[in-house]
C-alpha cells in the first residue's frame, strides 16, 4: 500500500531504524533519532542497490515520487542513479565556471602581475559596475554579440561613450581569454568595434600668460586652502593630477629637494624624481602644518573615501569656481601644456623638458635607468619655471574677487 503523508509524520516508535515502503521501489527509512530519509532500491545487473533520494520534510511525498520515476528511467538505460547525479552536479559546477562573471575574475586576476595597482582597480571597478549585473551570470558560450551591445548601449546612453568603447574592448578580452582557455567558442564583442561613436578627443592645450594671471587673482578668494595649494603645486610641478592627489609624505624629501614617484603610481611604469622648486618647499611645509607628515600630502576630509586622498574631481570643481566664465574648461594636462610650451620659449633644451614631464621613452631598457638623467639641469629648470609663476602671481594680487568686478 502507498505511503501517506499522516503516516510519515507520525511513525510508530522503535528502537532501531524502521523501513516505509511506498511504490516501484521507493521507500521512508525513519531513525531512532527522528530523522526521516527517502530510498529507492533498484537493481542492475541482477545486483541490488540503493539510491539516497533526500530527506523527508524538505524531500516531500511528492518530490521523492518524481524522483524516483526519474531514477527509474535511468535504471531501464542501465545507469546508476547517484553516477548521473555525480555528473549533473559537475556540470553544474563546470558552469559555474564557464559565466562571464567567472571567466572576467579570472583573467583580472592574471592582469593583476601586468598592470599598476591603480589600473587594475579602475578596469575591475568599471566590470563590475557595468557588465556583471546584466552578463555576469550568463555562460560564455551562450552569449551573443547583440547582449554585448545592449550592454554598451546601456553605457552610451547614460552619457558615456568612452566608456562604453572600453568596456567593449575589456569583454573582447575575456572573451579571447574564455576561447583560449576552451570556455567559448568565439569572441561576440570582436564584431562591435566602432558600434559607439568615439567622442571628440579634447587636447590639452597652453595657457595664455593672462589666463595664469586669472588664476592666481581668484586664488585669494576661494574657500579650501588645500585645493589652493594644491594647485599652486600641480601648476609647478606640471605632474599628471592623479600623480599629484596620490603624494604621500613617504615619497617627498625636503631637505635634498626630491619628490620621487613610485612606478607603480607612474603612466610610464618608472619611477620619476620632481625637483622641488623653493616655493614648491614653502607649499609642501604649509601642508605639513595642516595635516601632518603621515600619509597623503594631500588627504581626503570625507571619511567615507576609500582614497584616503584628494579626488582629481576637486581640482575640476575649483578650477570651475576660479574662472566661472572661461570657455573652455581647464585640466591639469593644460598646465603640461603650459609649462612645455613656455619652458621651450625661455630656451630650455627638449630633452630636459620631455624627462620632466615623463613622457614614455620607446626604449624601456633605456628607460629604466633614466630616471636621474638631467637631474641637475631639472633643478634649474623647475626653479625657472616657480619663478615664472610666482612673478605672475604677485603681479596678479587683488583687494577684490575678480569675479565680482564689473
Amino acid at each position: 500500500m502507498a505511503l501517506a503523508d499522516i503516516r510519515i509524520r507520525h511513525p510508530r516508535a522503535a528502537s532501531k531504524p524502521i523501513k516505509l515502503a511506498d511504490s516501484n521501489g521507493l521507500y521512508i527509512e525513519v531513525k531512532p533519532n527522528g530523522s526521516k530519509l527517502w530510498r529507492y532500491r533498484y537493481r542492475i545487473a541482477g545486483k541490488e542497490n540503493v539510491f539516497a533520494i533526500g530527506e523527508y520534510p524538505k524531500v516531500s511525498l511528492h518530490a521523492a515520487r518524481l524522483a524516483r520515476d526519474n531514477a527509474r528511467a535511468l535504471v531501464r538505460k542501465g545507469t546508476h542513479p547517484a553516477q548521473a547525479r555525480r555528473r549533473e552536479i559537475a556540470q553544474t559546477v563546470e558552469e559555474a565556471r564557464e559565466t562571464f562573471k567567472a571567466v572576467a575574475e579570472e583573467w583580472l586576476n592574471k592582469k593583476k602581475k601586468l598592470w599598476t595597482p591603480r589600473h587594475h582597480l579602475e578596469v575591475s571597478r568599471m566590470i563590475e559596475a557595468d557588465a556583471y549585473p546584466f552578463i555576469g551570470a550568463l555562460p560564455m558560450r551562450l552569449m551573443t554579440a547583440s547582449q554585448v551591445l545592449r550592454l554598451m548601449e546601456r553605457v552610451e546612453e547614460r552619457g558615456s561613450p568612452a566608456v562604453a568603447i572600453k568596456l567593449r574592448q575589456y569583454i573582447s578580452a575575456v572573451f579571447q581569454y574564455a576561447v583560449i582557455t576552451q570556455r567559448a567558442d568565439a569572441d561576440p564583442a570582436s564584431v562591435l568595434r566602432g558600434a559607439v561613436i568615439k567622442p571628440a578627443t579634447v587636447h590639452s592645450r597652453a595657457l595664455s600668460r593672462e589666463e595664469v594671471a586669472a588664476i592666481y587673482r581668484s586664488m585669494p578668494f576661494y574657500q579650501s586652502r588645500r585645493t589652493v595649494l594644491a594647485i599652486k603645486l600641480l601648476m609647478m610641478s606640471f605632474t599628471r593630477t592623479i600623480e599629484l592627489c596620490r603624494a604621500k609624505w613617504e615619497e617627498i624629501d625636503l631637505v635634498a629637494g626630491e619628490w620621487r614617484i613610485p612606478p607603480d603610481k607612474m603612466k610610464s611604469r618608472r619611477l620619476h624624481v620632481v625637483p622641488l622648486s623653493r616655493q614648491a618647499k614653502m607649499i609642501l611645509l604649509e601642508l605639513q602644518e595642516m595635516y601632518g607628515n603621515k600619509g597623503h600630502a594631500l588627504p581626503t576630509l570625507y571619511s567615507g573615501s576609500k582614497t584616503g586622498h584628494m579626488s582629481r574631481a576637486t581640482f575640476n570643481k575649483a578650477m570651475k569656481y576660479l574662472l566661472p566664465d572661461h570657455p573652455e574648461p581647464i585640466t591639469g594636462h593644460d598646465f603640461r601644456a603650459t609649462a612645455s610650451t613656455y619652458l621651450h620659449e625661455m630656451g630650455w633644451r627638449d630633452e630636459v623638458i620631455e624627462m620632466q614631464l615623463s613622457h614614455k621613452d620607446k626604449n624601456q631598457t633605456r628607460a629604466a635607468y633614466n630616471h636621474a638623467k638631467y637631474l641637475p639641469e631639472r633643478r634649474e629648470m623647475m626653479q625657472a619655471w616657480a619663478d615664472w609663476l610666482e612673478e605672475i602671481e604677485q603681479s596678479a594680487v587683488v583687494e577684490k574677487d575678480p569675479r565680482l568686478l564689473p
